[in-house]
């Protein structure tokens, strides 16, 4: 099975990319994120023709997170545990079945947290504390289970093209990395790094300055998996040519693939 994560930054206007991506590479399932759309205005007619049902957790304007898969699957969240108020579309999961037992995989778009020593990076940080805890109750099950998304952090200084210029960037702050350290000192597995551990591997580009044409980039999309999902990983890959395309998203899909079947 194929499972893959993709910042589409507006998915209306990357509908065309989605719906060829899907049907070129065939993914098992998909978390988007900043879909910037509402349940309503979600592409869902072209996502089905393409054989792929959706499940849309939407806000007006920005944010939003949806999953996507050609199997039955059943969303089993909404919203990260752990928090009662209303927020941001930031997260979503669901659950496949596959003959080595079940899968869940989380959809997740982490706050930015920028500018640091601000409220919103505060917000960054509790909202990793908080998938840290939901985290633990996953490994309680001993399942299968991936967490991907845009983290919005460069785990280390081989992870941005310019670690001075980024210095002070809530992507790269000390805070920021060391909680993502948290989550994989539980025993989780990066599933990119797994591969290629020593590889400049970007995942994001800015659309100002000619990032992409000078690779410029970031890595800030991560597949993250338990030590069940991780023991049956067979390969990775990064779509880079997505950023090259007519109206690309400034991130591309990041996929791995693990020897279970649906």
């Amino acid at each position: 099975m194929k499972i893959a994560t993709w910042n589409v930054n507006s998915v209306r206007k990357r509908t065309a990319n989605l719906v060829a991506w899907l049907q070129r590479t065939k993914p098992d399932v998909v978390v988007l994120q900043e879909i910037k759309a509402q349940e309503a205005q979600f592409p869902t007619l072209e996502v089905e023709a393409a054989g792929y049902k959706s499940a849309i957790v939407g806000q007006k304007g920005f944010n939003g997170v949806a999953l996507l898969s050609p199997h039955p699957f059943e969303v089993t969240a909404r919203t990260l545990p752990g928090h009662n108020d209303d927020e941001p579309a930031r997260y979503i999961e669901g659950r496949v079945s596959t003959a080595q037992g079940p899968l869940t995989v989380g959809g997740i778009y982490l706050p930015n947290g920028n500018p640091v020593g601000t409220e919103k990076f505060a917000y960054k940080l509790a909202w990793m504390e908080r998938l840290l805890g939901h985290a633990r109750d996953l490994l309680k099950r001993e399942e299968m289970f991936v967490l991907g998304g845009d983290y919005n952090v460069c785990p280390t200084d081989l992870d941005v093209y310019d670690p001075k210029a980024f210095a002070d960037d809530a992507l790269c702050q000390p805070q920021s990395r060391a909680a993502l350290r948290k989550l994989l000192n539980l025993g989780l597995t990066d599933a990119v790094r797994a591969f290629h551990a020593d590889d400049e591997r970007y995942t994001y580009w800015d659309y100002q300055a000619g990032a992409w044409q000078k690779d410029h980039g970031l890595r800030i999309d991560h597949l993250l998996l338990s030590p069940q999902a991780a023991d049956r990983l067979t390969s990775v890959g990064i779509d880079r040519a997505e950023r090259g395309k007519a109206e690309p998203s400034d991130h591309v899909p990041v996929w791995c693939e693990l020897d279970v079947v649906a």
